[in-house]
């Protein structure tokens, strides 16, 4: 029997030598992968070039959109800004029908499971435990790298953004923070959360994919669920992490508008965008979909600028 203290110093002597095997890893992006129920799960890491495993690094985890990729979802900002920043940006590969093949996003579709139910996105429809994947993934980067896990932020873009919330919800003693952008919160019931985590929400008014006011998403003639208006969304957090019921702070002035609910249990906050006339494109980011399917990318808000700022700020407190 190995005692419980000896295990205990044993694995920590072992942390120290697996970071001590990469520390030599060249800045940019390394892929790496980890064992889910007996399935191989892949994640792209982008190492600044100022990193040092000394230290205690942030971690941002992006997740893609349905139908993209790990390296698509960099193209958003986030290397820079970790190279800048000084943090390390970790973007997770959905899982596709064909998982033998590369991604595509329309011949093989790579999605996550993000707790909606919606049998006509593919991770959902089959069960993909993607919260177990997370938590390997996390797992694994403590193994390899030097994190500061008071610092551990999550954001994503549509489905992934639906991914972003459940893992708020289901990873609240892991993850600091979480930044969805043009998704939804499918859970109807407040959250549940274990630990409070603040949250940021972006969306552009003009989304035909992720509706405002709530309604059916549909995508020609195939439905994607019912989701539930952002306002509904915004106060169920707000109401789980009991912040104040009016809000503290308010903004609009160059089509973009924002409302703030804090301070809110153990210093987290709600803040809430929505972007005049924008429509399903990562704000600030390149159009990966054509205006008749997704409208006009429209803000000239960075939304990689604005989550990172956030994030910074929101630290979990024990």
């Amino acid at each position: 029997m190995v005692l419980p203290f000896l295990y205990g110093h044993a694995r920590a002597a072992q942390n120290v030598q697996d970071q001590a095997a990469f520390k030599n890893l060249s800045a940019g992006p390394h892929t790496f992968q980890v064992s889910v129920n007996g399935a191989n799960r892949r994640y792209v890491i982008h190492i600044p070039r100022t990193y040092n495993p000394a230290g205690n690094w942030p971690v941002v985890v992006v997740f893609h959109g349905a139908g993209g990729t790990a390296r698509s979802a960099m193209r958003d900002g986030w290397t820079a800004s970790a190279d800048e920043e000084n943090f390390l940006a970790v973007f997770p590969e959905g899982t596709s029908p064909h998982p033998s093949r590369p991604g595509r996003f329309l011949h093989n579709p790579q999605t996550w499971n993000d707790g909606s139910g919606r049998l006509n996105i593919g991770a959902v429809e089959r069960n993909v435990d993607d919260v177990g994947f997370v938590r390997a993934l996390l797992d694994d980067l403590a193994a390899r790298f030097a994190l500061d896990r008071q610092r551990i932020f999550v954001t994503g873009f549509s489905n992934g953004a639906s991914m972003s919330f459940r893992i708020g919800r289901e990873l609240s003693d892991r993850v600091a923070a979480i930044a969805p952008v043009a998704g939804a919160d499918w859970a109807a019931d407040p959250p549940k959360l274990g630990h409070p985590i603040s949250l940021l929400y972006l969306t552009g008014t003009a989304d035909p994919l992720n509706p405002i006011g709530g309604g059916e998403v549909k995508i020609g003639l195939k439905t994607f669920g019912t989701k539930p208006p952002t306002r509904d969304m915004i106060q169920r957090w707000a109401q789980a992490l009991g912040c104040p019921s009016e809000p503290k702070s308010r903004r609009d002035e160059g089509g973009v508008k924002a409302v703030g609910y804090g301070p809110c249990e153990q210093g987290s906050e709600v803040v809430a965008y929505t972007l005049e006339g924008h429509g399903h494109h990562w704000p600030g980011g390149e159009s990966a979909l054509p205006e008749s399917l997704a409208g006009r990318n429209a803000t000239k808000l960075r939304a990689t600028d604005v989550i990172w700022e956030f994030f910074k700020g929101h630290a979990k407190v024990d």
